[in-house]
């Protein structure tokens, strides 16, 4: 990185930082030849950038099953291919071939490929778990030809954000099936399986037509009315004509790409919204977590991202469908806003969230609740003052740092107690602690959450951990 010029202030020069170009960071996977290569992965570069989130997230596991020739391999091609802005990495249940003995060698003929002893299922589950905790993997190759696993060379596979799990039996073992985040059937007619079947054994495997029917008849369909069919039950998708059926591989991947959008917080409560973050909203956390930042500064940017939240958190209040007439006295269809709403701010902190609700909703009422801190049990109340009819309002819920939820779950208890119904109540915040999301969600699982950043943890002194300080003291100026 280039230093500072000197005509240019670090604000503006962080900010700028903050917006330069991004790049995805796309692995490739390659044929190594040397089993004794290095399995750690190779670190990806950023120029200009750095990635939007920092903390390691759970790849999204997708698995692909189906009997033999029903298109698995095209449905995961075209996902890879709409996926492109994502690492995405593609495990074949054939890499998993048990190596045939001399014995069975001698008899190959008869040898089953399509019952699950045939693959080394063991060996498959190390492979992705090791995928999904972020590490690089050796998958075996296999020879179809001479039935034996390629002693000399593996293919190098290295963690990334979607991992495509695809064979005829990924779904029968249950172990198997638990690593998915995603379980996708394709279901193609029986005779046309055959003919795809036929071509690829004879062309790329080297068989002749004979012995394909015969294996066929003796091994494939009773495996597929045995194993592979009954599977079908656990697919969660399944798609009728395989890769000719665009419409659904494109709902699949407008699905997982809002799996990967979102923290993995997000997947287990589906009440926590996270902003999209980009790079401004990235210059900005950065900006206000700096000790180096001026007072000025700090409150501009905190106001910046405040309004960003309290906007995002008003989209999801009730809406009313209305029509008006424009001034060209053409109709439009829009909708009315919710009109009973107030705020309520945890004092104090939760009081620099005003301004910009009173921006946003012209004369909202907003209340206030204070509550000690002894030792961040969040146990006595001291003090609330709350509009008459809350009991008949959303409220929102203003504090800008949620980190044991203790205070926040003694807030919630009291607007409850008014009258307020949990599912009228979206608590905003700046950050979040994961241990505050987890106290709340658990317990009031149908308010909602809205933050601009989850954050990694609590320190032992229930400091949100990276965190921003005493978000307070540093607002209005008290923490000299």
């Amino acid at each position: 990185m280039s230093p500072v010029p000197e005509e240019t202030t670090a604000i503006d020069y962080v900010m700028e930082a903050a917006s330069g170009a991004h790049f995805s960071g796309l692995r490739f996977d390659g044929l190594l030849t040397s089993p004794r290569a290095s399995t750690t992965p190779t670190p990806t570069h950023f120029s200009n950038a750095t990635p939007l989130d920092s903390t390691p997230k759970q790849p999204f596991v997708i698995g692909v099953s189906g009997g033999t020739a029903s298109g698995k391999t095209t449905v995961c091609d075209m996902i890879i291919q709409q996926l492109h802005d994502h690492r995405v990495v593609l495990v074949n249940q054939d890499s998993f071939y048990r190596g045939l003995t001399p014995e069975e060698m001698t008899r190959v003929h008869e040898y089953n490929f399509d019952h699950p002893d045939a693959f080394d299922t063991e060996q498959l589950l190390e492979c992705v778990g090791k995928l999904k905790s972020g590490l690089s993997v050796q998958v075996p190759i296999y020879d179809f030809k001479t039935h034996q696993r390629c002693s000399d060379s593996f293919r190098q596979v290295n963690a990334s954000d979607v991992i495509i799990l695809e064979g005829i039996l990924v779904f029968h073992d249950a172990r198997v099936r638990n690593l998915m985040s995603m379980k996708i059937f394709v279901d193609t007619d029986a005779d046309v399986r055959l003919a795809r079947r036929i071509r690829r054994d004879t062309v790329e495997r080297g068989r002749d037509i004979n012995s394909v029917l015969e294996q066929y008849a003796k091994f494939v369909k009773p495996a597929f009315d045995d194993f592979v069919l009954p599977s079908k039950k656990y697919a969660d998708v399944i798609i009728p004509r395989g890769g000719d059926n665009h419409v659904a591989i494109d709902l699949i991947v407008q699905h997982i790409r809002t799996k990967l959008g979102q923290h993995d917080l997000c997947k287990i409560y589906p009440n926590v919204y996270v902003i999209q973050s980009t790079f401004q909203i990235r210059g900005m956390h950065t900006l206000i977590r700096d000790k180096e930042i001026s007072k000025h500064d700090f409150v501009f940017y905190s106001d910046r991202l405040i309004r960003l939240v309290v906007e995002h958190g008003l989209g999801h209040l009730p809406f009313t469908e209305k029509q008006i007439i424009t001034p060209t006295g053409s109709v439009y269809t829009g909708v009315d806003f919710c009109k009973k709403l107030c705020g309520v701010s945890i004092i104090r902190s939760g009081e620099s969230m005003e301004n910009a609700l009173r921006a946003c909703c012209k004369g909202i009422k907003i209340g206030k609740i204070l509550i000690h801190r002894d030792g961040d049990n969040g146990k006595q109340l001291i003090y609330e003052k709350l509009p008459k009819d809350i009991s008949e309002r959303h409220v929102l819920l203003l504090d800008p740092v949620l980190a044991t939820g203790n205070s926040a779950n003694q807030a919630i208890e009291l607007l409850i107690q008014k009258g307020v119904p949990e599912s009228h109540i979206i608590f905003l915040n700046l950050i979040s602690a994961p241990e505050g999301i987890h106290c709340v969600c658990k317990r009031f699982p149908s308010l909602k959450i809205v933050t601009s950043e989850i954050d990694l943890m609590l320190n032992e002194e229930f400091r949100v951990i990276p965190g921003l300080g005493e978000f307070g003291d540093r607002y209005f100026g008290t923490d000299d």
